[in-house]
């Protein structure tokens, strides 16, 4: 447990207005239902975790989330505005931010160039200032001389998340942050998400695998199977959920989850 660490987070006392929501939402490819009725919210701030077994549907949410996939049915909505049918470029200026589980840099750019094409993406265009801003949010130390090829698994995060934030999004999907890390730098995320959150009042919506990861910043979790939603509450509840336990921790060694 980091130094951080909180036994099972709790809520945050301040209200948490509703930022982000999918109502109903059902998913068919290729002739296959991948998911069925899915409704979630987050609210200002707050951090809601997804967990479910490997196959569970928790990417193909995200891919209806961020845009790059269209629902069967159900809607999405974001301040109040419904985006279900906005591709993930128009959700993206809308303040919709996500990351993804293999942080794939532009390895033929150095840092200081992939900043600058992030920086240029779309107007309005953003200066040097602002991308400094994005690596001081995340800690990130490397030479703006680095070609990205060279950056560790843990750089390569901050690099992209870092040119996320240079654009002061409001809600951030994002897929296992924690993959390939070891414990220490799992402690960086540990801290730097409760930073996003719970200082700067993001919305974050998180998958990730890593229990301990989310015993100490998830608000709320939400656990997948098949498709569906199972259960959800808070993590020290959902832990004893029967329903839980047969779809995704029965072969998972309980001791690794206290």
């Amino acid at each position: 447990m980091n130094s951080h660490q909180r036994k099972g987070a709790t809520p945050s006392s301040r209200p948490m207005g509703e930022l982000f929501a999918c109502e109903s939402i059902s998913l068919d490819l290729g002739g296959r239902e991948i998911l069925r009725d899915i409704n979630l919210n987050v609210g200002i701030g707050e951090v809601l975790g997804i967990i479910g077994p490997n196959g569970a549907g928790k990417t193909s949410l995200f891919e209806v989330l961020s845009g790059r996939l269209m629902p069967k049915s159900g809607r999405v909505t974001f301040q109040g505005q419904d985006v279900t049918h906005l591709p993930l470029y128009r959700r993206a200026r809308l303040g919709i931010g996500r990351t993804y589980q293999t942080p794939v840099v532009p390895d033929e750019l150095t840092v200081a160039e992939t900043f600058k094409a992030a920086r240029q993406a779309y107007a309005p265009y953003l200066t040097r200032f602002d991308a400094e801003y994005g690596a001081e949010l995340v800690s990130l130390d490397v030479d703006p001389s680095e070609p990205t090829s060279r950056l560790e698994t843990l750089n390569r995060r901050k690099l992209l998340l870092a040119c996320l934030l240079m654009r002061r999004p409001q809600l951030l999907l994002m897929d296992e942050p924690a993959a390939g890390l070891i414990n220490s730098e799992v402690d960086e995320i540990d801290h730097l998400i409760r930073l996003l959150s719970k200082e700067m009042d993001i919305a974050i919506v998180i998958v990730e695998h890593r229990i301990e990861l989310l015993e100490t910043i998830a608000d709320r979790v939400m656990v997948m199977d098949a498709g569906e939603v199972i259960s959800e509450g808070a993590l020290a509840d959902i832990l004893n959920d029967p329903k839980v336990h047969a779809a995704y921790f029965e072969n998972v060694d309980e001791g690794a989850l206290q």
